[in-house]
């Protein structure tokens, strides 16, 4: 069985962070959660986050702030923003994906997702098929 994928969830607002938490667990992924930017950049340190979903407006340290933390930390670490205020992100941002909260499927953000930690690990390595010919032994 492959390793789970351990993604870190962010968000001030609690009810989503457990409606996202449980989502993904239940599609195999290893969740951890924090209610602040702060909290979320001191656990992102401790290492083995594959993908960080984050909310963009937080009290403190907003998401465009921890992306940059992030992203400076870890260039390779995909981000996923989302925000229920913005509709259309048109401010700079490291982030990866933006996506507007109510505006989207959860199976695109699980589709998203996967698409990430693919890349993020690269293609599949493709096993070279070496074809063993019978030997052709002649009786002398």
């Amino acid at each position: 069985m492959k390793p789970k994928r351990t993604i870190l969830c962010v968000d001030d607002n609690e009810q989503a962070l457990s409606i996202r938490k449980v989502m993904l667990e239940t599609r195999g992924y290893r969740v951890l959660t924090c209610t602040g930017g702060a909290e979320a950049l001191e656990r992102f340190k401790k290492g083995g986050i594959d993908l960080v979903l984050t909310d963009l407006i937080m009290p403190g340290l907003d998401g465009t702030r921890l992306i940059e933390e992030i992203k400076n930390l870890s260039p390779q670490t995909p981000v996923i923003l989302l925000s229920g205020k913005v509709k259309i992100y048109d401010r700079d941002s490291k982030a990866d994906v933006f996506l507007p909260k109510g505006m989207y499927a959860p199976v695109e953000l699980l589709e998203r997702i996967r698409l990430l930690l693919v890349r993020k690990r690269g293609p599949k390595r493709v096993q070279p098929h070496v074809v063993h010919s019978p030997s052709r032994t002649t009786a002398a």
